[in-house]
């Protein structure tokens, strides 16, 4: 019965030893370990018993913003336009008013009128230097064919050319219209002067122009200023 025994332990430990490659094999242990491993090649390390870096967040994309609306800036109020005055001017001085104004200052409205009672409308051509000045504009208007003329001789006016007098203003544009035709570019309509030959002027603009203009005149009137229009 022992000797059963005995035989059974001594098989159960033959074939312990069979089936863990103790006996049989031509290998020891370590290498039926190393040949179990799977790839042990592509094994890394990332880590050293260090906890893994957190993973960077992604930003968030801000959600566009709606576009505000311009703010309406105040309008700034526009400057009252500048008015100047002269309440009796000589021909003479009137004509060097108007010689500033359509040299530089086209954006100006020139308004003319006699300083005393008007008694019509007057053609002409203004008052020249002198005489001598005066008798040859007259022989350039002759051979324009333009016959209808006399020169003053007299008075505030004198040395001007005159080329129609008209109780209105139709009139007198009807018979500038006329002179332009046949090449008279000199020629102007304006009320007729009192019998004293001054006028009254009025000058209207931007008020920006002021000071230029007001330059300009000092230079062209340096003894007759303008005053602000009443």
């Amino acid at each position: 019965m022992k000797l059963l025994v005995f035989l059974l332990v001594l098989g159960n430990l033959l074939f312990y030893a069979f089936s863990t490659g103790l006996i049989g094999t031509s290998g020891g242990g370590e290498e039926v370990r190393v040949g179990q491993q799977i790839n042990p090649e592509s094994i890394r390390i990332v880590a050293r018993g260090e906890a893994p870096p957190p993973a960077a967040a992604t930003p968030a994309t801000p959600e566009p913003e709606l576009e505000k609306p311009a703010e309406a800036l105040p309008a700034s109020p526009e400057a009252a336009p500048v008015c100047l005055a002269w309440a009796a001017l000589a021909p003479v001085a009137a004509e060097r008013v108007a010689r500033v104004v359509s040299g530089g200052f086209a954006d100006f409205k020139l308004e003319r009128r006699p300083a005393g009672e008007s008694t019509g409308w007057w053609v002409h051509i203004p008052p020249l230097a002198n005489k001598a000045a005066a008798d040859k504009k007259a022989q350039e208007l002759k051979a324009l064919g333009v016959s209808d003329y006399f020169v003053v001789q007299e008075g505030a006016t004198r040395n001007a050319i005159s080329l129609g007098i008209f109780s209105s203003e139709k009139g007198g544009r009807e018979r500038l219209a006329e002179l332009q035709a046949q090449g008279v570019r000199s020629a102007k309509l304006v009320p007729r002067p009192d019998k004293d030959g001054n006028q009254q002027i009025e000058l209207r603009g931007p008020a920006d122009r002021r000071a230029a203009l007001l330059a300009a005149l000092a230079e062209a009137l340096p003894k007759t200023p303008p005053q602000d229009c009443p």
